[in-house]
Order: structure tokens, then sequence, then C-alpha cells
């Protein structure tokens, strides 16, 4: 019975927020009481919009212009780090580069998609690594070991074809 008039009373006290924002704009309109007083602007055009999450990669433009990386989308759990930052990192080789990219995994799971060339080494960490490649229009899953590289790509290619690294799926 609690719950119930706990309900009854947020439904009338919405409904008088509601009754008491109609007559504030009611008021600002012509021919309305505030008319005597002054024009009424109304500001929502001026608050802060909405914050809608499009899972875009944050400063990605920054870092493909300073390290021709295109990192696209991902959950925030893999993110982009410096190799030298200490350990349980996952490292990617790619042929037409000559540093090793690291990338952080924290959270139970994590996703990131990308555009990474040339790609034929990865080496896991703790988690669960999958990643996706393409070459020419065909897909291609691979496993990464934990904690111990993994040829991917060309290296795993018997016809030793160039693959483009597209997305990196890890979890406990």
């Amino acid at each position: 019975m609690k719950e119930y008039a706990r309900f009854a009373w947020r439904v009338l006290g919405a409904a008088a927020v509601g009754a008491l924002a109609w007559t504030a704009v009611a008021a600002g309109a012509p021919g309305g009481a505030s008319e005597q007083a002054g024009p009424t602007a109304l500001v929502a055009g001026d608050a802060p919009g909405y914050a809608v999450e499009d899972f875009g990669y944050p400063l990605a433009d920054k870092i493909r212009a300073e390290r021709n990386l295109v990192l696209k989308r991902g959950d925030g759990h893999i993110t982009l780090a410096d190799c030298t930052s200490g350990t349980g990192l996952l490292e990617i080789l790619a042929r037409d580069r000559t540093d090793r990219i690291c990338f952080k995994v924290v959270g139970n799971s994590g996703w990131l998609t990308l555009e990474l060339p040339a790609v034929y080494a990865i080496k896991g960490n703790d988690y669960t690594t999958a990643v996706d490649m393409t070459v020419g229009a065909e897909e291609k899953s691979f496993d990464v070991a934990k904690n111990s590289w993994t040829p991917v790509g060309e290296a795993a290619d018997p016809e030793g074809r160039d693959h483009l690294l597209v997305e990196i799926r890890t979890a406990k």
C-alpha cells in the first residue's frame, strides 16, 4: 500500500510541476499577465543539449594526425597506451610501422573498431581476445593467445595477403 501511495504522490507532483510550467509559458504569451511587465523569452534554446554517447574514440583526429592511426569507436575499455607504460598491454605489430602499437584493457569486456593495415602479430594479455580483419572483401577472425604472440593477418594467411585490422574484442 505504501508503494501505491508513493506512486500517487509522484504522479500528483509531476502534474503540479507541469501545470506550473504551462502557466509560466501561457503568461509569457501575447495577452498574458506578463505582457504588461515586459516581453518574456523562452531560454530553452540557450540550455545545453542532451549528452548522447556515440562511442566515438576521444581525440581520434589528433591521434590520426600525430600517429597515423585510425581509431573509430569503442566502449572505453580498450584504450591506446604507451608501450613503455607497463605490463599487461595488448601489443600489435604491423609491417608498415617501426613501432609497436599498444592498448590498455580494463573492465570485464571491451571492444574497439579501428583501421590498422598490414598487421601480422598480436601479443595478448590476461584477457580472452579476438580480432577481426579484412583482406579484400573477405573477413577473418583470429583468437589471440593469452600473454604470448599470435600470428594473424598475413603471417597466418597461406597466401601472405595484406590484412587490415578492423576490430578488437576482449573479455575476462
